[in-house]
Order: structure tokens, then C-alpha cells, then sequence
């Protein structure tokens, strides 16, 4: 193991990210109820130009009037991106207006570190400013071609003083227009392609945040009909070590629970792994055998990992 370590530097259950146009209050309403881990409240790609100044207002009132965290929720608000003209202003009134309630500012189409500066420079001021106890993190969403191209950078970006970036997310739709890939569906599989195209990327990510102690979710998921296809990707995502994917409809809620919570299966096998090693330590053993195969040290680091989730599963 490397002498250089960056641990996880915020653990947040998120295996469900509901995503709510901020332009819809009955829509953010029922998300409030939802089975959803996160909820985060658009202020972008869902809110069409007309609508984002009432947006914005619905956005801050809604974090004023639903106790998000008596709810079991963690809250995020997905900003304008920084090459529109409604970016400061969504940063400025959330943070003035609700900044004590919001969790998480979810940034999109990040393509250099200096894009989380800029956002991370005016929380700074606004959290002065109004003498908050609490601190507003970052999401850094990772859907374009010059995002994965500097995608390392920006995770390392995490380890300055001061950071407040904690997850990353793939984004898979803009991602591939950015890319000009043909697909067939939002985060569906191209029959063309002899696999799965979004692999790398989702890999490249990943790979970045556990780097930097951050948290890795999958994106969206286009087809709303179609939950088993929706359960194929997660599975994937999880493969690669995602702990989360969102929900653009509803009824992908439970299916982003069902496949990134470790089963009783998994659970239990996990604390036999455990045992197991912590018998054959005590008899100067550095490795052990379950169920006819061997079991060490890195087996018990993937054991914790299942445990450390299932845990904050039995919490909430």
C-alpha cells in the first residue's frame, strides 16, 4: 500500500439519487416521501429557460419548508452551468436563502478543476457572510469530453485545502453528445457496440474517485418502462464500483435500492470473512480459508465495504 492515502472523505448513503425538476412543487412534494436515499432538485437541464427563475424560488422554498434530513434524505440542488448566465444567481439566492438546509450543490458539465473553484470561492463568501454553522459540499458532475479528459485533476482538485468536493457523477446523455455516440436510450446499450460502451468512462471515474476518497454514482437511465434494462446498468455500475445511481422517474427508486444494498447473503458472508480472520490472526495465521477458498486481507477490506453499507442501511 502506498505511504500517500486519501480516505473517504464523506460517507452518505446514496444507492438512489432522485432527480426533481425544481419547476414542478407537487413533484418535489412526492420525492419528500419517496423511498429515495437523495433527492436532488433541478435547477438545470430539466427546467426550461422561461420556467428557472420560478424554479429557483420553489427550489429554496422547498428546502425551507420539508425537514429533508427528518426525512431521511440527504438534499441537493443541481446548479445552472457555469457558461450560462444563470449559474451565480442559483448559487447566490440557494445559498443566501437556504444555504443552511441544502446538503450538497451538484455542479454540472465540470471540465477543470477552476470550475469547482469558482463555485466552491463564492460558497466561501456566502457561508461567511451569513455566518453559517453548517457546510454546503460539491458533486461534481462528469458528462462531457473535456470533463474524463481532466476527470483525474478535478478528483485530485479534492485533496486542496478547503475542497469541499465529495462525489462525482457520470453523465451519461450529455457525455455522449458530447462525444457524438450514437446511442438508443440515456444509459441503454447500443446494439452496435460488442459491449458495454459506457464501461471506460464509468471505469475512468471511478477508478478517479477512489483515488481521491470520493464517492462515485452513476447517472440516469432514460427509459422509465423498462426496469429490467434499468437493473442491468446498475448491476454494471456496481461491478465497477459504484455505490449509487440515479432515478429519473419514481419507479427506478427501488430498483436503484435493490441493486446497490448487499444482500443478507452477502452480509452475513461478510462477517464470516471476518471471523475467520480474526481466528486465524490469533493463531499467527495470515490468511484463512471459507467455504473452500482462500480469504486474506484484501477479503476483509471487501467485507468491510459491504458492512460499512449495510450499516448505514439499518440507520436510516
Amino acid at each position: 500500500m502506498s505511504h500517500t492515502l486519501h480516505p473517504l472523505r464523506r460517507q452518505r448513503l446514496q444507492r438512489s439519487e432522485l432527480a426533481v425538476p425544481s419547476s414542478n412543487p407537487t413533484m418535489i412534494e412526492k420525492a419528500a416521501e419517496s423511498a429515495a436515499d437523495y433527492v436532488f432538485l433541478d435547477l438545470e437541464d430539466a427546467v426550461a429557460p422561461p420556467e428557472k427563475e420560478q424554479a429557483r424560488k420553489n427550489c429554496i422554498q422547498a428546502l425551507n419548508d420539508i425537514d429533508w434530513a427528518a426525512k431521511g434524505k440527504t438534499v441537493s440542488v443541481r446548479i445552472n452551468g457555469l457558461d450560462t448566465h444563470y449559474m451565480y444567481r442559483d448559487v447566490v439566492d440557494v445559498m443566501e436563502q437556504a444555504g443552511d438546509k441544502v446538503h450538497t450543490l451538484l455542479v454540472p458539465k465540470v471540465g477543470v478543476p477552476a470550475d469547482l473553484y469558482m463555485v466552491e470561492a463564492m460558497v466561501n463568501q456566502i457561508e461567511m457572510a451569513k455566518g453559517y454553522r453548517s457546510k454546503v459540499m460539491l458533486e461534481a458532475l462528469i458528462e462531457t469530453a473535456l470533463g474524463m479528459a481532466n476527470v483525474e485533476a478535478i478528483a485530485q482538485s479534492a485533496t486542496q485545502p478547503g475542497s469541499r468536493l465529495e462525489a462525482m457523477h457520470f453523465g451519461v446523455a450529455d457525455f455522449a453528445a458530447s462525444m457524438r455516440a450514437r446511442t438508443v436510450n440515456i444509459g441503454g446499450l447500443n446494439p452496435d457496440y460488442p459491449g458495454d460502451q459506457w464501461h471506460a468512462a464509468i471505469a475512468r471515474m471511478t477508478t478517479a474517485c477512489r483515488a481521491y476518497g470520493l464517492r462515485a454514482i452513476d447517472g440516469p437511465f432514460g427509459d422509465f418502462s423498462d426496469p429490467e434494462g434499468y437493473k442491468a446498468g446498475a448491476r454494471r455500475a456496481a461491478a465497477l464500483g459504484c455505490e449509487g445511481k440515479w432515478a429519473i422517474h419514481p419507479s427506478q427508486v427501488d430498483l436503484a435500492n435493490e441493486v446497490f444494498s448487499p444482500t443478507e447473503a452477502e452480509v452475513t458472508k461478510a462477517r464470516r470473512i471476518i471471523a475467520e480472520l480474526k481466528a486465524a490472526e490469533a493463531a499467527g495465521k495470515g490468511a484463512a480459508s471459507l467455504d473452500g477458498k482462500m480469504i486474506d486481507a484484501a477479503s476483509e477490506r471487501m467485507a468491510k465495504n459491504v458492512l460499512v453499507i449495510a450499516e448505514a442501511i439499518a440507520a436510516e
